[in-house]
């Protein structure tokens, strides 16, 4: 039988046995808590065989377990999440024991505490925008071929021609300023907001480019103001696709790094 350690999905504060009652963790068993250093670590035990250093290695590598694994780390901080404030922790955080997990709350207690004090009475959404570089340059054509040349037929050649070997870089540059503008747009009236690297359509299948993948921390008494902005994002520019997903756990702004 394999040695277990003790996986760590989020620390929250005052939480008791029953709030994660009815919580199933990663290989079945139940979700706990441990209590220490005023705060409360949502764990559960996980054989070390696949949750160890080695099987880390080997399992890491591998897209499906990736995904299983991700989703019930998902399940179990979304169920925390219901019953209070919290911060979700990195997928595969694995301690040996009980003792050790509550010595890391002591080393992280004051950055712990500053990130539940920032995310607490709040929400992470996140912003997606896509567009067409085709549709973009088509309208810099059209733009282009409305002008009048000047200077004859050969004047009006080389003018097509510069404008050919330019329309990518300045498509690129127009759908680079729209994500921009979203984004700043979108953070003015929210408590904290980051940009994320953009996703890569071999991986996720989106139609079109991603100009902007963004995490916002949006007050609970603030979501319906934040999401009519979204919204008339949406009317006021049709050239791009917005996707709006939330509310989630604080994922993106409760991590021990940036406390």
């Amino acid at each position: 039988m394999s040695e277990s350690g003790v996986y760590l999905y989020a620390v929250s504060r005052g939480l008791h046995a029953d709030d994660v009652d009815g919580l199933v963790g990663l290989q079945g068993d139940p979700v706990r808590v441990l209590d220490g250093h005023g705060l409360s670590a949502v764990v559960g035990d996980v054989g070390l065989d696949e949750f160890g250093d080695e099987g880390l290695r080997r399992n890491l590598e591998d897209l499906a377990w990736l995904e299983q694994v991700a989703r019930q780390h998902d399940a179990v901080v979304r169920g925390v999440a219901r019953r209070g404030v919290l911060a979700p922790m990195r997928l595969a955080t694995v301690f040996l024991n009980d003792d050790s997990v509550v010595e890391r709350l002591g080393e992280w207690g004051s950055a712990l505490q500053r990130a539940l004090d920032r995310v607490e009475g709040r929400s992470e959404w996140s912003v997606k925008v896509y567009v067409s570089l085709e549709e973009i340059e088509a309208e810099g054509r059209a733009a282009a071929h409305s002008r009048p040349a000047g200077g004859g037929a050969g004047a009006a050649y080389l003018q097509r021609r510069r404008s050919q070997i330019t329309q990518r870089e300045d498509a690129l540059g127009a759908a680079s300023e729209l994500g921009d503008s979203i984004y700043t747009r979108l953070a003015h009236s929210v408590a904290a907001s980051r940009r994320l690297p953009p996703q890569d359509r071999r991986l996720t299948g989106h139609e079109g480019t991603m100009v902007l993948n963004a995490a916002y921390l949006v007050g609970h008494d603030d979501e319906a103001t934040w999401t009519s902005t979204v919204d008339a994002i949406v009317a006021e520019r049709p050239q791009a696709r917005v996707e709006l997903q939330g509310p989630w756990p604080p994922y993106s702004f409760a991590t021990v790094e940036d406390a």
